[in-house]
């Protein structure tokens, strides 16, 4: 079970939202580069980035911050990144900065094209990042929900050959109200890609109940505002996993 460190970005700042609402941003840190430090150095194996300015803006708005990341952990760690990705272009530039997998998430389900062209030239570098609420999947920051099913989506983008799925509760992002476990494992089991958990991870139970259903394909968990908060020791938590 890999446990995923995330790194908000909003204006340079190292941030956590609740339920995706910019307006209802906590600042965790100025410095992300160094916030990105110390979770490699307490354990972590991953890191997920989010460009928060970028997946409104619908391209790149915090680049610097993501450069001064892959210049401090790139080497030691693997990093993830979504949030404004529309190009290939923007893809090949974050690759050859040194970042091991792009997100695409609000072009996956408006261009369903542009994910399979990405699968195609970027093979091994592409997951797709489904965001839904009650089992439909939203688009824009979260600010637009379609009426597409998450699994029914999530089969055809496998078909793609994306990397895995990271599957978001957005109802209960940043709110520490508990995973939507149940919701991951009927995903995880109605794919042969990986899924990984993210939304309102609360603490060690949720660690316990994710690692229960490891084999139904739910590799790992984003960790938001739970490490920011202390509502889960990240490292006990680690130690965790891996006695397990």
């Amino acid at each position: 079970m890999l446990l995923i460190p995330a790194i908000d970005l909003k204006e340079g700042q190292c941030v956590r939202l609740e339920r995706g609402e910019m307006q209802a941003a906590t600042v965790f840190s100025e410095d992300p580069a160094a916030m990105a430090r110390h979770w490699v150095d307490q354990g972590a194996q991953r890191l997920h980035l989010v460009d928060l300015n970028g997946a409104f803006a619908g391209k790149p708005r915090n680049a610097d911050a993501i450069k001064s990341i892959l210049a401090e952990v790139g080497d030691e760690v693997e990093v993830q990144l979504g949030g404004g990705i529309r190009d290939l272009d923007t893809i090949e530039r974050y690759l050859d900065d040194g970042l091991s997998f792009v997100i695409i998430g609000t072009a996956a389900v408006k261009n369903p094209g542009f994910l399979r062209d990405a699968c195609s030239a970027f093979g091994g570098h592409i997951f797709v990042g489904l965001d839904a609420r009650d089992g439909k999947v939203a688009t824009d920051g979260w600010s637009k929900l379609t009426g597409h099913e998450v699994v029914d989506l999530a089969r055809k983008f496998q078909d793609y050959g994306v990397e895995g799925v990271i599957y978001t509760d957005i109802g209960r992002d940043g709110m520490l109200t508990g995973i939507n476990v149940d919701a991951t494992v009927r995903l995880a089991e109605a794919l042969d890609v990986p899924v990984i958990a993210s939304g309102g991870l609360s603490g060690m139970a949720d660690i316990e109940k994710l690692c229960n259903v490891e084999s139904s394909g739910v590799e790992g968990v984003i960790c938001g505002r739970s490490i920011y908060t202390g509502a889960l020791d990240f490292k006990a938590a680690l130690q965790y996993v891996e006695s397990r």
